[in-house]
């Protein structure tokens, strides 16, 4: 089902939209607030203007670290809905507050607003993020975490333009009262949110956020995968945070722009964040795939490095402008040809963002402990403002050292390389998932089918002919779920794939003439694998064929469902015959040619329907995997 057809379900419907009128609300409120308090200082709180935006950025991050904690675990022990429920009715009460403090100009009663504001944020994040592996499956879950990544972001956008314009314009009553509407409308669309079951209802809350928030990591921390995506998040947020806050002094003092430039600025940064956010889905086949995340780290580098050379030498060019009729309206602004570059830019480093952070997300929401996923959602919460704060102390030190903004975004750049590179040698899994997806998408089109009939959850034996090196790395790039492959002991040492098979905890395996040893160490592995309930995947050849058909089937897929019974579910390749990697014509990866001549080329993979552990017989599934592998080699 197209990611789209969600936003006409019930289970997915009301929550995109009560999260979506929710951010645009809060945002609303916070820009104009800004704004009227930078630049009506005495009226609106007092505050130096240079200061407004900072003041009001911690006390609605302060919740985070004080409250999230308590908010996951009271998601995980409160029904999803009734609680998304509650937190709306909490926001019509501050957005009262709000108006209250807009009509009658008292800036403490809207300080105290975005304070409340930042709780109503505090409890809202893990709920959602808890509710869509709820309600979603697992093919799912990366369209819908796309989906949710994108209307936030857009309604980022219109919130702030609304807020804007609300503020320059038209006054603090329409503030108020614009408040107050969105807020009863996201709650009229929060009753429809289907009842979501507590998976802890009778969880004891622990009131200390601190020693709650360390148990929560370290739960965490038992799946590296799952840990290092947390902390791929909030350096996510480290990342986006120096560019968010940094449009309005990079409008003013580099592009010489006016306050329509930094509008323009943050709609294009917001775009390309909803863009990379809904393109995952098409790029991922349909099931969590992480190796868009390595792709996603390299355009983030590689375009903000490209920022720098855009913009770099523009400082030198004039003096930094102070009066704002010197500033470029936007349509000389677009009449540049430099700007396109940069907004491109900035487009294009929040596109990729956005293929860095959905994956993360949905592999957290799928692989941590059901009965602890909200609450280790509410502890990434307390790393990201962490993780914000620390970008907001290093941006400025930066600056105050001379540096101006192209230098800073190129540092952050710089950074954001390294901070990948280390995450993927703690975890590559990350890489090798990338390697697999490049070659499904650059030197083959591969097409799949009937690959539901692998299970979702629980142990099955994948039984497949074995036509060339690649084959392991084009059935992992098309499996919904990791696999454990069962290898001949020197394909496993062959030069550059041996890192995704050893990434991928296959399992080598030698004839009893070869090594006993290592036979009897491979079934112990396949069948300790089998009862963790993962998937093992065998080529049941026992060798790479070197005239296009299938050698007879061996024994060793009864030896393995005998002792440990488990589904068997067949699988044909076709196409690689022929291919670089395959042995047509003498050895393999000897014909340079054939990697030209072959890009772009057509595959396939076939899954059959699953066997049961009694019926299966090399024979009989030789039978079935020569019929769907047909003529096509």
């Amino acid at each position: 089902m197209s990611q789209y057809k969600l936003l006409e379900q019930r289970r997915f419907a009301p929550l995109f939209w009560t999260q979506f009128l929710g951010a645009a609300n809060d945002n609303l409120f916070k820009f104009a607030f800004t704004l009227l308090a930078t630049y009506h200082a005495a009226e609106w709180g007092g505050l130096e203007a240079k200061s407004v935006g900072f003041v009001i950025g911690a006390i609605f991050i302060a919740p985070f670290v004080l409250f999230s904690a308590t908010s996951g675990q009271l998601a995980d022990k409160l029904d999803k809905g009734r609680l998304m429920r509650f937190v709306k009715d909490l926001e019509i009460v501050i957005m009262v507050i709000a108006a209250t403090g807009f009509l009658t100009h008292t800036g403490g009663l809207l300080y105290v607003a975005v304070f409340l504001m930042g709780v109503h944020s505090t409890l809202f994040g893990p709920v959602k993020y808890a509710y869509l592996p709820q309600h979603l499956t697992s093919a799912e879950l990366t369209g819908g975490n796309g989906l949710v990544e994108m209307g936030t972001f857009v309604a980022i956008l219109l919130g702030t333009m609304a807020g804007g314009i609300l503020a320059g314009d038209l006054g603090a009553q329409y503030i108020a009262w614009s408040c107050l509407a969105v807020a009863v409308l996201g709650r009229l669309v929060a009753q429809f949110i289907p009842a979501s079951p507590a998976p802890e209802p009778d969880l004891k809350i622990n009131w200390n956020p601190f020693s709650e928030t360390w148990h929560n990591l370290r739960i965490a921390a038992r799946q590296k995968a799952v840990f290092n995506s947390l902390l791929g998040i909030s350096w996510l947020w480290f990342f986006g945070s120096v560019f968010l806050t940094s449009f309005t002094p990079f409008s003013l003092e580099v592009l010489h722009g006016d306050e329509n430039v930094v509008t323009l600025l943050l709609a294009v940064f917001s775009f390309g964040i909803g863009a990379g956010s809904l393109l995952c889905e098409r790029l991922s086949g349909g099931k969590i795939e992480i190796g868009l995340v390595p792709f996603g780290s390299i355009g983030m580098t590689l375009f903000a490095v490209d920022l720098w050379f855009a913009t770099h030498g523009m400082v030198s060019d004039t003096n930094l402008v102070s009066d704002t009729k010197l500033m470029r309206p936007l349509g000389i602004f677009l009449a540049d040809w430099h700007s396109w570059r940069v907004m491109a830019d900035l487009f294009l480093l929040a596109l990729f963002g956005g293929l860095f952070s959905v994956p993360l997300y949905a592999l957290i929401q799928a692989r941590a402990e059901p009965s602890h996923r909200a609450r280790i959602i509410a502890a990434n919460n307390i790393l990201n403002a962490f993780f914000i704060i620390v970008a907001a102390l290093m941006s400025k030190a930066l600056l105050d050292s001379g540096l101006g903004f192209p230098e800073l975004f190129l540092v952050v750049g710089l950074m954001n390389a390294a901070v990948a590179g280390y995450i993927y040698t703690l975890v590559p899994e990350f890489l090798m998932r990338f390697v697999c997806w490049l070659l499904i998408h650059s030197i083959y089109r591969l097409e799949k089918r009937g690959l539901d009939n692998i299970p979702e959850k629980g142990p099955a034996v994948l039984v497949c002919n074995h036509v060339s090196f690649v084959d392991p790395l084009v059935i992992l790039a098309a499996s919904p779920r990791p696999i454990r492959f069962v290898m001949d002991h020197n394909i496993f040492k062959t030069p550059i794939v041996s890192f995704v098979f050893r990434t991928g905890k296959a399992i080598p395996i030698a004839s009893a003439k070869d090594d006993e040893k290592l036979l009897e160490e491979a079934y112990d592995r396949i069948a300790e694998a089998l009862e963790a309930g993962e998937l093992v995947a065998i080529f049941p050849e026992g060798r790479i064929t070197d005239t296009g058909d299938l050698y007879p089937f061996r024994g060793g897929i009864k030896r393995i469902v005998e002792r440990t019974p488990a589904p068997v579910v067949p699988l044909a390749l076709k196409g690689l015959w022929g291919s670089f990697f395959s042995r047509r014509d003498g050895k393999a990866m000897t014909k340079p040619h054939l990697l030209i001549s072959n890009l772009f080329k057509r595959i396939s993979l076939e899954a059959g329907g699953a066997v049961a552990p009694a019926a299966a017989t090399p024979e009989g599934l030789q039978v079935e995997v020569q019929r769907m592998r047909g003529d096509w080699k």
